[in-house]
């Protein structure tokens, strides 16, 4: 007897399984998330910053200078710091200087650093940043602790770096950070002095031409909102592809 004829069925093919939750990949791109998001918020603070200081710098090179006892006679507030100011300095053009490690217009040089006695209270003296010389330059202004002839300085009042781990450490040679207090006692100036810097705009020695007054930077660059811009859009391009592979994955 012929046996009865079965159709054959194919076996259906097995829908495949979702995958799980990718917890390692998602730490992994929300913590760098997280950093693009900071860079672009601290480059929104360091344009906030940039915008200040260019508006300081401008009021005080539009401003009317003043003397310097007059400012420093009140208290020294951050309010005192791009204030222009005059002085007379018994003995700056010969005084001994310190060399400030600097760069100008993308070349290397240094800032020498002298003091000024002040005649007033509460401060005998305050640090002159007499402007800069490069290194292609190797003579530096005749010292003379005997010359007191009085030289008049118009300039702005600075405050000094606080440096970071990344600073070098000031050797007698060389030093890398304004410190008013340091300095002040390296070159022997009269305590207690100014905890500020005034940074000359005319020269403290007219026969030494190389030294140039140099109280702000020629240009200061201001691009932090673009820096911010593309730090959030690397930050948004990021959770596109995130967001677009995991409901891939997901969805098997």
């Amino acid at each position: 007897m012929t046996e009865a004829w079965e159709p054959q069925i194919e076996p259906r093919a097995a829908k495949p399984q979702a995958r799980g939750f990718p917890v390692g990949a998602t730490l992994a791109a929300a913590i760098a998330f997280a950093i693009l998001i900071g860079l672009g918020v601290w480059q929104l603070q360091r344009l906030k910053w940039k915008e200040a200081l260019l508006a300081d710098i401008a009021r005080a090179e539009a401003a009317k200078p003043v003397p310097i006892d007059d400012v420093l006679a009140g208290a020294v507030t951050p309010k005192t710091e791009f204030v222009r100011v005059t002085a007379f300095c018994r003995g700056l053009a010969t005084a001994p200087a310190l060399e400030l490690y600097s760069l100008r217009q993308g070349q290397i040089g240094a800032r020498l650093i002298s003091a000024c006695p002040l005649p007033g209270d509460p401060y005998r003296s305050i640090l002159v940043d007499r402007g800069f010389i490069p290194d292609t330059v190797t003579a530096r202004p005749v010292v003379d602790a005997s010359r007191l002839d009085p030289v008049a300085v118009t300039g702005v009042l600075r405050a000094g770096e606080r440096g970071n781990f990344t600073t070098p450490h000031n050797t007698a040679a060389k030093w890398y950070l304004h410190d008013a207090n340091a300095m002040g006692r390296a070159l022997h100036a009269d305590p207690p002095t100014a905890p500020l810097f005034l940074m000359a705009e005319t020269s403290t020695n007219p026969d030494f031409k190389a030294l140039e007054p140099a109280p702000f930077p020629i240009d200061i660059p201001n691009r932090h909102l673009g820096y911010a811009l593309t730090w959030f859009g690397l930050a948004g391009a990021l959770a596109g592809v995130y967001a677009a592979a995991l409901f891939k994955r997901m969805r098997g």
